[in-house]
């Protein structure tokens, strides 16, 4: 028993209850078997939650850590980044900026600009609208973000206009519609953990991420 409860301390033996986020590429599940690779007898509690509900579980003790994605600043929390992905654009196969390889946004300031409701997702809204004030544009509003896939259809078959993204589940593919990757800014995601020394089961996971970022 003294054995389990050094193994307990030192992060060898321990359950990891982390609220969790679609990456792209599988991140999260490449992560969680480098995990199990550096501490193998530590049982991993995935839970999928909504933003506030995950921030509220990590401050409760309810959750170990979560990953976060965009957000600024979490009261009571600190907030360690973990990785960085780029952001895309969709635009109108036919649109002269549909030739270049990469776009500023710079270059859309005169485009549409169909953005979900901010709260739909505020941290992405926040950093979309921080940057294209940064960037010293304000493109007009665009038709209403529906869901992505329908959104994706409007911009190929209506009136000129574009929406920005992170990926998911791979790069979408859709008919009259053209994805160009985005100079600036890219999205960074973040492990929100309570402040302090991390628990051993949590410097696992920050040896983990970093085996894989």
């Amino acid at each position: 028993t003294r054995q389990v409860a050094a193994d307990v301390r030192a992060g060898a033996d321990g359950v990891l209850r982390l609220g969790t986020v679609h990456g792209p590429g599988d991140r999260v599940y490449r992560v969680l078997s480098e995990l199990a690779a550096v501490a193998p007898r530590v049982q991993v509690r995935p839970r999928r939650m909504a933003l506030p509900e995950r921030l509220s579980a990590v401050r409760s003790g309810e959750l170990d850590a979560a990953l976060v994605r965009a957000l600024a600043d979490a009261p009571d929390l600190e907030l360690l980044p973990v990785w960085t992905d780029p952001l895309y654009v969709a635009l109108p196969a036919d649109h002269p900026l549909a030739d270049r390889p990469a776009l500023d946004l710079a270059n859309l300031a005169d485009l549409p600009l169909r953005l979900a409701p901010r709260e739909d997702n505020p941290p992405f809204h926040d950093l979309i609208t921080g940057a294209c004030r940064t960037a010293g544009i304000a493109p007009p509003p665009g038709p209403p973000f529906t869901t992505f896939q329908e959104t994706l259809t409007d911009i190929g078959a209506g009136t000129p206009s574009w929406t920005v993204f992170y990926e998911v589940a791979g790069l979408p593919e859709i008919p009259r519609v053209t994805v160009r990757p985005l100079t600036a800014p890219a999205m960074t995601t973040f492990l929100a953990v309570t402040p302090g020394p991390p628990v051993p089961t949590v410097r696992h996971l920050l040896e983990a991420l970093i085996r894989t970022t």
